[in-house]
């Protein structure tokens, strides 16, 4: 099977630079898989988990949004932020529902002048949400 080059970056770190044979991405419009020969795609991330699937396994790592750029040979992922799955503890993930949750107060807050901004806040949360049961974490939600 045919590769394609990974490479996943936060503003903190690089994150990953593998040869992967499938990318699975949460993408904001869907969940989607980048194999080799995809289509050019540039996508934005939602939260979630993001999964690299390459010779010595699979690594998965947690994603608050960001874009993928996706070509024949390449899928880089410029995350807003990104912690390997095992590092995401309890408190980590608290932080990040709390974050959510205040970013959806602003957006209602000024939703008469943009009532979009407060819909997608609310995803935004809805997703940041089920990350916890996705890699095994708790919610006070």
């Amino acid at each position: 099977m045919a590769n394609v080059q990974f490479d996943l970056v936060s503003p903190e770190r690089r994150l990953a630079s593998v040869a992967a044979s499938e990318v699975r991405i949460p993408a904001t419009e869907g969940d989607m898989t980048a194999m080799a020969n995809h289509l050019p795609t540039i996508t934005t991330l939602r939260p979630g988990v993001l999964v690299v699937v390459h010779d010595g396994g699979a690594d998965e790592y947690v994603v608050s949004g960001g874009f993928a750029e996706i070509s024949a040979e390449t899928v880089s992922v410029l995350a807003e932020q990104a912690l390997p799955k095992g590092e995401v503890t309890q408190a980590i993930y608290d932080q990040m529902v709390a974050d959510a949750e205040a970013a959806l107060k602003t957006a209602q807050a000024d939703a008469a002048s943009d009532d979009g901004k407060a819909v997608d806040a609310a995803k935004a949360l809805s997703d940041t949400v089920a990350i916890g049961a996705a890699i095994g974490l708790t919610t006070r939600l």
